[in-house]
């Protein structure tokens, strides 16, 4: 099979080892010469195929997700198809199987966690995808996450998600690291991936929030008895969450019949549930300059993005830093010299939140909105979210719908997004009038100066600014500017 190996060329691709051979193809390692880079090609052998050959690529290549592996081009000429793909770095999880190595409980749910990311992808867009194997999943030596490109012309299988759950459900186990913290609870979440025990197959936004449950409960050190360890109540949470947590709590040592009684030490953190993004419809709507404008209908966050959501940003931007990908969601206009999203004073803040405690002499937890944030990053994020910022219209017409008059909110500090904050619009969206002013998309005149220069807008009062309201604006040339009560929502163009 090696023999193929030496001094062969596609196009600018020197091929330099024969990894896999079928009935249609070949796939290679290779050098493209151009670059120095190491990537894989695979060869069409059978030149009948062309067409179904050629229709897979297109459907890898529609891909667009930092986990997903990229495809870098296809050459179809007479006599000649094939196409070259990202070579992904580290080893799979099957090789890692083979070799015997395995994994501490939340490192395995952080790798299955970012599956789930993966595979969410697939399924929101429909891609139609292969079967999910070990040897898909990449993890390198700094941990980075990667999976091969799955993607296939046509429809997607209705039974592929299950599928490949039920086989992960049974694939990971011998991955699992025994008798560590976590270890059992790990375990309980493959048997469910499996079907044990669950009156419903589990799908993979519901893996992913067992995941993070796991993730967090084995970052955060356990309190000082059991029986002191509280229970959720479930509210807004599906059937499966509420087992996992449970699950989770009796697998610590909680006897079943404490699980009822109320603590009498301080509660562990618990993270809210973030309220969902209210639909504004179509229609004419007021404008922050007085007039009247016809928008489509779109969606808003009801809430600033969180300290929280916007670590897990930070988290994702690391790990893509590691195979130099981490510039994939700048804005295209961003300045050379803006080389981090990072916050100037991220650490003392996150650190802040995680322990709930206080930073600037002001409480402060994961929920509460992100601060110091400037337009280059607030896009960025926004862009990883496949959402954008709100242009002005559409954020004073979500603050007026349904509201008289948005004068009146009366303006709530800087506070999580789940408290009953008292600037709360009647279709639900928080903090407009107070908490932290808002980026948007937009630039405008100053009505003080309407022949001066258009500028960049923000909206919302300011928590800084005890007279502002949620009919205050603020205009700025630079867009690097970040302030302890600069944050932002997103809106998404409407389902």
């Amino acid at each position: 099979m090696n023999s193929f190996s030496t001094n062969r060329h596609l196009g600018e691709y020197h091929l330099k080892e024969l990894l896999l051979e079928n009935e249609t193809t070949r796939t290679w390692l290779a050098e493209q010469v151009s670059v120095a880079r190491k990537v894989l090609v695979e060869e069409l052998k059978d030149a009948s195929q062309q067409s179904d050959f050629l229709a897979d690529v297109r459907a890898k290549a529609a891909v667009d997700h930092p986990l997903i592996a990229s495809v870098y081009e296809a050459i179809s000429e007479p006599g000649l198809c094939f196409c070259a793909l990202e070579l992904l770095p580290g080893s799979t999880l099957d090789a890692k199987l083979r070799t015997g190595e395995n994994f501490l409980p939340a490192r395995l749910a952080h790798i299955l966690r970012r599956i789930c990311d993966a595979n969410l992808q697939h399924e929101a867009l429909n891609h139609a995808t292969s079967h999910l194997d070990l040897d898909a999943v990449h993890v390198d030596d700094h941990g980075v996450i990667r999976l091969k490109n799955l993607a296939l012309a046509g429809p997607r299988d209705a039974r592929r998600s299950q599928d490949d759950i039920i086989y992960l459900g049974t694939a990971l186990v011998p991955l699992v690291a025994q008798e560590k913290p976590g270890s059992t609870r790990f375990l309980t979440l493959l048997s469910w991936m499996r079907g044990e025990n669950l009156d419903a197959p589990v799908t993979w936004t519901q893996i992913r929030e067992c995941c993070e449950q796991i993730e967090q409960q084995l970052a955060e050190p356990l309190p000082p008895s059991p029986a002191t360890q509280p229970v959720s109540s479930g509210a807004g949470k599906n059937k499966f969450t509420f087992i996992a947590i449970v699950t989770g709590l009796m697998i610590a040592g909680i006897a079943a019949s404490a699980i009822y009684l109320r603590p009498s030490k301080p509660q562990p953190i618990v993270r809210a549930i973030l309220p969902q993004a209210i639909v504004i419809p179509a229609g004419e709507y007021p404008t922050p300059d007085g007039a009247t404008g016809s928008l489509p209908a779109f969606q808003i966050a009801a809430h600033e993005v969180t300290i929280g959501e916007y670590a897990e940003f930070l988290d994702l931007l690391a790990m893509l830093a590691k195979s130099e990908r981490h510039r994939t969601f700048d804005h295209a206009a961003q300045p050379v010299e803006k080389i981090s999203h990072q916050p100037a004073t991220w650490e003392p803040l996150l650190a802040a939140a995680k322990t709930n405690g206080q930073w600037q002499g002001k409480p402060v937890t994961l929920d509460s909105p992100v601060i110091g944030i400037d337009w280059w990053d607030a896009a960025a994020y926004a862009e990883w979210q496949e959402g954008r910022l709100p242009t002005q219209e559409e954020w004073f017409a979500a603050l007026s719908h349904e509201m008289r008059q948005p004068r009146g909110l009366i303006p709530s500090g800087w506070a999580p997004v789940n408290s009953e904050v008292v600037d709360r619009t009647p279709t639900g969206l928080l903090a407009m009038a107070g908490s932290v002013s808002e980026w948007t998309n937009s630039q405008s005149a100053n009505p003080a100066n309407p022949l001066g220069e258009r500028l960049w807008v923000l909206m919302g009062g300011s928590y800084l600014k005890p007279s502002s309201n949620a009919l205050t604006r603020e205009w700025t040339a630079d867009r690097s500017l970040s302030r302890a009560d600069i944050g932002f929502r997103l809106v998404f163009d409407a389902k």
